[in-house]
């Protein structure tokens, strides 16, 4: 008998470094967080859902049989009604249910809220239809569904990162995905007298209102005129001589993929000295060749740098949202800090 209540958890991300490598079939290294968005669905008679945005005060409903079309809806509705129907549309015998929807992730701040709140939807919705929590397999598959949630309803062209670090996050580790095969590597997150954390820029982020969606445009511009699938496989020299911007959006790529595999081979040795470093430099390729910063990212990334931090660079889709910093031995954190650690992906709290 399927159970009556449900509460599921969707955690937020942090990219460590990797950026704008998911759709171009490059290498990145998230790792998913406590905090995320938390989903309670409890079964209702009758043939709606009700979904309650408790943080906003704000309130949905629609029939089952029909949630709308791709388009339709913005922000949070879209995702609730896309994933109602993406659920239906691969099979989910999905019931009738009130669902309350509570966040405690900065909103805007880069951190994947959209991600959470897809993964924690999933989750609740399926398990209320007396459905197993998926296993490591099926979260492949759940990522791209919550992905065609967000691409196709939401309207925002993002890879396959976010849904994967939330889905398969792991304690103490971060997740080296390589987005080709969409191979997943566990890798220790070992920081000793260090940590990292993440400091809201105050500029919001949107993914499908910021330039996310022409940057993946010209990076689609750019494998045109290479000849290539995906930008991580571009012969580096064939790239340089791509017309601006395309050469600085193609040059952002291939060196933020080795800056990847360095993170990986430093943190196996424990050499956090070169993490920052890269981390540095990971900023600097999104600043001046991606042109993803904009002025409260660069103040956040000066408030980290004076704190004793000694690496630091915008995390997530950029244009906004949060900034990372690896504060060293004894520094404090800006106010307004958040510290942040590997911790477990998705999962259900309670059924009942």
């Amino acid at each position: 008998m399927p159970p009556s209540l449900v509460v599921a958890h969707g955690p937020g991300r942090v990219n460590l470094i990797g950026e704008h490598t998911d759709y171009n079939g490059g290498l990145a290294l998230p790792f998913a967080i406590e905090r995320g968005v938390t989903v309670t669905a409890a079964a209702a008679p009758g043939g709606e859902i009700t979904v309650q945005a408790r943080d906003l005060g704000e309130e949905d409903t629609f029939a089952l049989a029909d949630p709308g079309r791709p388009g339709d809806h913005e922000g949070w509705r879209a995702f609730a009604r896309g994933t109602v129907a993406e659920l239906a549309a691969a099979g989910a015998d999905l019931r009738p249910a009130q669902v309350v929807v509570e966040s405690d992730l900065p909103h805007g701040a880069g951190l994947s809220s959209s991600a959470a709140l897809a993964a924690g939807l999933c989750l609740a919705l399926l398990g209320l239809a007396g459905e197993a929590e998926p296993g490591p397999g099926d979260r492949h598959e759940l990522a791209r569904l919550c992905s065609r949630v967000e691409n196709d309803w939401v309207g925002a062209q993002t890879g396959l990162l976010d849904q994967l670090a939330a889905l398969c996050g792991e304690p103490g580790r971060a997740l080296r995905i390589d987005f080709r095969t969409l191979a997943v590597e566990p890798v220790p997150l070992e920081l000793a007298d260090r940590r990292l954390v993440v400091l809201d820029s105050g500029a919001a982020h949107t993914h499908a209102g910021s330039g996310y969606n022409e940057r993946r445009a010209e990076c689609k511009a750019a494998c045109a005129r290479l000849g290539v699938e995906t930008l991580s496989e571009a012969d580096p020299a064939a790239a340089d001589a791509l017309p601006e911007p395309l050469r600085r959006r193609a040059r952002h790529v291939l060196t933020e993929n080795t800056r990847v595999k360095e993170m990986v081979a430093a943190l196996e040795v424990g050499d956090l000295g070169t993490a920052g470093a890269l981390l540095d430099a990971s900023h600097a390729s999104l600043r001046d060749d991606y042109d993803a910063s904009v002025p409260a990212v660069e103040r956040a990334v000066e408030a980290l740098k004076a704190a004793g931090a000694t690496g630091a660079r915008m995390v997530g889709g950029g244009f906004g949202g949060a900034v990372l910093g690896l504060l060293g031995p004894g520094a404090r954190a800006p106010d307004r800090a958040l510290a942040v650690a590997p911790a477990d992906g998705a999962r259900v709290l309670s059924r009942r």
